[in-house]
């Protein structure tokens, strides 16, 4: 990469740390008043409302401050799991994790500030719940998504396939992938939105260094429970692995 391009992906990656300010407004918004924000912001009220509109973006050193400011008094973690709401039978509503275009940039830009220093070529996920954060974060970084599939498409000759069985199930499942999609040269980022047991981020590990790929990293939204870190306990170990949080 010249010198050229490392300047343009520079001011690229600082312009999308200048737009994140206003995902994190508007989720301080949820708590604290207006007044309370432009105080303790040091921000005039004219200004606080065209940064929260998006009208306008703070300099990139401004919003290194704001965003440090807005961390103590936002916990993204502790607002995502107010809005998870469980039902009798122990399951959960993902609306915000799957459709919730705020939450959906918040919990991509966790994924940029913890995976951008690291080789990125490719971001895979498994259809479908995982595809939305998936496509903003392959948008950040500037890479290509890779959704694995559990059928072959027509017009596709040659997948990578990788079986497993869900615990508590006898049936077997398979993730599948276009082969050509995959290179050895790839280092790629897996995302998921929800674990309980492991077995699909095992599986998704799988497909990629089954084609001698690298793995970045794997990322997951939510996990649910402590089963799952048994069976993950070799790629937890193995690979730069980041839970936004733990029910």
């Amino acid at each position: 990469m010249g010198k050229g391009e490392r300047e343009t992906e520079t001011r690229v990656r600082e312009l999308k740390y200048r737009m994140m300010i206003t995902d994190l407004l508007k989720v301080a918004s949820e708590s604290h008043t207006y007044q309370e924000l432009s105080d303790f912001l040091g921000l005039s009220p004219p200004i606080l409302s065209r940064y929260m509109r998006g009208h306008v973006l703070p300099s990139y050193s401004r919003a290194q401050g704001l965003y440090e400011k807005l961390m103590e008094i936002t916990n993204i973690k502790d607002q995502l799991k107010k809005r998870i709401s469980f039902d009798d039978e122990g399951y959960f509503d993902n609306t915000p994790l799957v459709s919730e275009i705020t939450w959906l940039k918040l919990m991509s830009n966790y994924a940029l500030e913890k995976f951008a220093g690291r080789r990125v070529t490719k971001v895979l996920t498994a259809a479908v719940d995982g595809i939305p954060v998936s496509t903003l974060v392959s948008n950040l970084l500037e890479v290509d998504l890779l959704v694995a599939k559990n059928t072959k498409e027509v017009g596709i000759n040659d997948f990578v396939e990788e079986t497993y069985i869900p615990k508590g199930s006898a049936i077997r499942q398979s993730l599948y992938v276009p082969r050509s999609a995959i290179k050895k040269r790839d280092s790629v980022l897996i995302i998921d939105d929800v674990v309980r047991t492991g077995e699909t981020v095992k599986a998704l590990v799988d497909l990629v260094t089954n084609q001698r790929a690298d793995i970045a990293g794997i990322y997951v939204l939510v996990t649910v429970g402590e089963e799952w870190k048994n069976y993950l306990n070799e790629c937890i170990s193995k690979f730069s692995f980041e839970t936004l949080i733990e029910l």
